[in-house]
């Protein structure tokens, strides 16, 4: 990773007081990188701007678990509270991201009444996205499921599809083929159309 200007996006201006602002760190990723390894100590937590990052662990027969995917937001939130990662966090998608000391924000949340209700207000709006997505997956059509994704994630019935149809289809918990099948046959369907690297309700 390499370091890059120091400007903030929107959001973390919103959200975070002057004194951690200062101390953010803007960081290029490539595709391949890790941000940590499972068991090691949290020191720093990341916020991805763009690109795309998990959390993943090994199944019970070896395939890789996801546990997280982020395309804009906080990574990892739960290891503020944690001595260790029980998982590990890559990059599967270059871009960029900002880090900030654990130690800061514990610090900051103590003492800043203002700052500690933002942080409640940020971890409530990703309990609701986690509701959402568990919700999503008890659907059992992959139609229903992708439906339900664009509706839900994207905004005025259009979903950016980040890395592609291959990370959506392990979002929803299905092949990529099914993905695929599914997609065209609603394109032929004109219910949905492909737009850029985004899918659209029409």
């Amino acid at each position: 990773m390499k370091a890059l200007s120091e400007q903030l996006p929107p959001a973390l201006l919103v959200l975070l007081p002057i004194s951690l602002q200062v101390q953010c760190t803007n960081l290029a990723c490539a595709k391949g990188e890790r941000l940590f390894d499972q068991g090691q100590s949290p020191e720093r937590m990341f916020y991805i701007c763009n690109g795309e990052a998990v959390l993943q662990r090994a199944g019970l027969h070896g395939a890789s678990l996801v546990l997280q995917r982020v395309r804009q937001g906080f990574i990892s939130e739960a290891s503020l509270q944690s001595n260790s990662y029980h998982c590990e966090g890559l990059i599967t998608s270059s871009g960029q991201l900002v880090s900030l000391p654990i130690p800061s924000i514990k610090q900051e949340l103590l003492t800043n009444p203002d700052f500690a209700m933002r942080w409640v207000a940020m971890l409530n709006k990703e309990l609701k996205r986690l509701r959402a997505q568990c919700e999503r997956l008890s659907l059992k059509s992959v139609k229903d499921r992708l439906l339900h994704l664009i509706e839900t994630e994207g905004e005025e019935g259009k979903l950016a599809l980040g890395t592609g149809l291959k990370s959506i289809a392990a979002e929803l918990s299905v092949s990529h083929e099914a993905l695929y099948r599914t997609v065209a046959e609603l394109e032929k369907q004109n219910v949905l159309y492909r737009l850029d690297d985004s899918i659209c309700y029409k």
